[in-house]
């Protein structure tokens, strides 16, 4: 995973599971998209990391969760670091 990349949870009303998927775009950015979306009752349209278009109805947004992916560490070493 590429340290620029985020990850993104949105609930959307009625239905059981989220839509969970990572994005290269900065968190700022999808939330003031979502909130644009949302308020305006238009759609937004992000891009997930493997360059997948996802368009989702400002109205049918329950819930999102947007954070950074925190880096694991590699190789060998004290882990207390």
């Amino acid at each position: 995973m590429n340290t620029s990349e985020i990850n993104v949870e949105i609930g959307i009303k009625q239905v059981g599971r989220p839509l969970t998927f990572t994005t290269e775009q900065s968190a700022d950015s999808v939330m003031d998209d979502l909130d644009e979306a949302i308020a305006n009752g238009s759609t937004t349209r992000l891009t997930d990391a493997k360059g997948r278009r996802i368009l989702i109805p400002g109205s049918a947004v329950g819930y999102a969760v947007v954070g950074a992916q925190k880096a694991r560490p590699l190789g060998f070493g004290p882990l207390n670091q």
